[in-house]
């Protein structure tokens, strides 16, 4: 192999033939937008619109500044530090694969204690977007009763030491003080995660922990900020070994390299106080009805993520693409996405709910696209919760069927317990493991301990119809294992 080219500005112009960069100047580029929790789907997704805008010569002064709360932030912050902000992006479709460069991120704010940068970037009058990518469990809402956690620790700390706060939020509302005190005025906050009604969610986090400490403040935040709300799409995996010598196999040197499905999706809500970029004219679509978009989305693709992960776990099939053809997980999600999903889903242009499904089959079935089962099951507390319990509500209130709904909840009780059916261990890969998996244990002998965590399913152990089937498929998989629990599922 030839030696490599590290990536940096200084070196755009002897990247390989082939390789897509910016045709912009990146030093004419003024910051204009925040983005907190910024990994490799914002690179993929949002970093991306805006880097296809400022091709055409636009939004030059709406430049992305990183930032995150975390230790691990700031980690990322230095590889992307080091390599002037820009990544390759890496498009893997079975037609065939391709590559760009892109450079809409500018800066990545210091990740320190009490968050003083993150602070005074945000109030900083340039700019007018704060948007995030925190993971779907990352708002403090309390998942039982869906109602904000004002009791978390993090909470408790941030109201009682506003100045210093410990999260994003806490963060966001101290930079909004200082905007309201020396004028600058207000911005948009911009929730870019996978949670229904994700801008309203926000604004009700920002609003009730400003309230725990500053109310007038609260009221300002709340009646002059916009939070719009939005649905975001594109399946990109984690970045490991395999994705860095994939970009090295192009022969260039990033640290932190990008994959990517070539389908991309962003609906969103046309509610921007102080200005926004023209994402529409690069495919972006703006709506008054995100909700039918965003129920669509979260229900087949991100809720047939978990139907699909935890039986892959628990069949030691590593990712999701082998467990879509494989002989028994494929027919499992797409019967329990057609009978007792779809009928809940309403159309939106251009899209059916049955013609939608097809498309998430393709696109999960892409080989190209390394996502491992263990990374989509990850945090099964957020997401069971956000994308497949509310769907059990409205078939129980409907009358409809469950029982595909309830062996889902099954599974992922059994991934739980540790153990594969091969006997193999699987590792914590829940925030709330040592519960989950305490709870998966109790259910082996009495399956009802698993349905009464109530943080998680509320008051869904008194639905008979739900309670009774997810015992009898619980039982069935510690009788008889996973295959043939899943093949009495699709014979019945």
């Amino acid at each position: 192999m030839d030696e490599l080219i590290r990536l940096s500005d200084a070196n755009l112009d002897r990247l390989p033939e082939g390789v897509a960069r910016p045709r912009y100047d990146r030093a004419r580029l003024t910051p204009g937008i925040v983005h907190i929790g910024l990994g490799n789907f914002h690179r993929a997704h949002q970093a991306w619109y805006l880097h296809r805008l400022m091709q055409q010569g636009e939004a030059l002064d709406w430049a992305i500044i990183g930032a995150g709360v975390r230790p691990q932030d700031e980690a990322q912050r230095q590889k992307l530090a080091a390599q002037d902000y820009l990544t390759t992006l890496i498009e893997l479709d079975p037609a065939g694969r391709s590559a760009e460069v892109i450079g809409s991120m500018i800066g990545f704010v210091p990740v320190e204690e009490g968050n003083g940068p993150l602070i005074a970037q945000i109030a900083d009058p340039a700019i007018r977007i704060v948007s995030l990518t925190v993971t779907e469990g990352g708002y403090y809402v309390d998942s039982g009763t869906g109602s904000f956690d004002a009791a978390h620790p993090d909470i408790v700390h941030d109201a009682a030491h506003p100045d210093r706060p410990r999260t994003a939020f806490g963060a966001i509302i101290a930079a909004l003080g200082r905007r309201r005190a020396d004028g600058t005025g207000p911005m948009t906050l911009q929730c870019c995660d996978n949670l229904v009604s994700n801008g309203d969610l926000l604004r009700r986090t920002v609003v009730s922990l400003a309230r725990l400490s500053d109310p007038d403040l609260a009221e300002w935040i709340d009646s002059r900020c916009s939070f719009p709300n939005a649905m975001v799409d594109c399946i990109v995996p984690a970045t490991g070994p395999a994705e860095i010598e994939l970009v090295r196999s192009l022969g260039i040197d990033d640290r932190a390299p990008v994959t990517h499905e070539s389908y991309r999706q962003w609906v969103m809500e046309d509610s921007f106080c102080a200005g926004r970029p023209d994402w529409d004219r690069v495919g972006a679509t703006f709506s008054d009805d995100v909700h039918a978009y965003e129920m669509m989305k979260l229900r087949i693709l991100n809720g047939g993520h978990q139907i699909i992960a935890n039986a892959g776990e628990l069949l030691s099939v590593r990712t999701i693409s082998e467990c879509v053809t494989h002989p028994l997980i494929g027919p499992f999600f797409h019967k329990v996405a057609l009978t007792e999903i779809v009928p809940h889903v309403r159309p939106v242009p251009g899209m059916t709910p049955e013609s939608y499904l097809a498309l998430i089959e393709r696109r999960f079935a892409n080989p190209e696209i390394v996502d491992t089962t263990r990374r989509v099951a990850f945090d099964g507390a957020s997401r069971h919760a956000g994308f497949l319990l509310p769907v059990l509500r409205q078939a129980l209130a409907a009358e409809s069927p469950v029982d595909g709904l309830a062996l889902a909840e099954a599974l992922w009780c059994r991934m739980c317990a540790g153990t594969r059916e091969d006997g193999s261990v699987i590792e914590p890969n829940d925030p709330r493991w040592d519960q989950l998996s305490q709870a998966a244990k109790a259910a082996h002998e009495r399956p009802a301990a698993w349905l009464e965590q109530r943080g998680i399913y509320g008051d869904l152990a008194a639905a008979p119809r739900f309670a009774e089937a997810f015992d009898r498929w619980l039982r069935h998989l510690r009788d008889h294992g996973v295959a043939a629990t899943l093949k009495a599922y699709l014979d019945a």
